[in-house]
């Protein structure tokens, strides 16, 4: 993981596909606990994000995945995919990212444990 530090012991990964399933430069979207998550493969990495813009709470998975940047589809606020942090207006507001690991050729995602 790039950009973010995350404590392995506040989360529960959660094996979401087996890494073929996801070539490079693709993503897939997810709901893991009512959760909506859009997950990246960029160049073998792996990046977990919220499908929501922070701006007007839309969804951001369909926008336009440029490197890192993603840019929202209704108004081009941008967010870097790594660690979910704003890079442009008009957002102002980080989105969730969440850990990822492959384990055993699976890509898992990392929840929050709540409690």
């Amino acid at each position: 993981m790039v950009g973010q530090t995350f404590d392995p012991g506040t989360f529960s990964f959660v094996p979401v596909l087996a890494i073929e399933d996801l070539p490079s430069g693709e993503r897939v979207f997810l709901e893991i606990d009512q959760e909506y998550i859009i997950l990246f493969n960029i160049e073998g990495s792996y990046f977990a994000i919220g499908d929501v813009c922070s701006h007007d709470q839309g969804p951001l998975g369909d926008g336009t995945l440029e490197g890192h940047e993603i840019s929202c589809p209704r108004h081009g606020a941008s967010f870097d995919v790594r660690d979910g942090k704003v890079i442009s207006l008009p957002a102002v507001v980080n989105i969730p990212s969440f850990p990822t690991r492959v384990l055993d050729g699976q890509i898992e995602i990392g929840i929050p444990i709540v409690g």
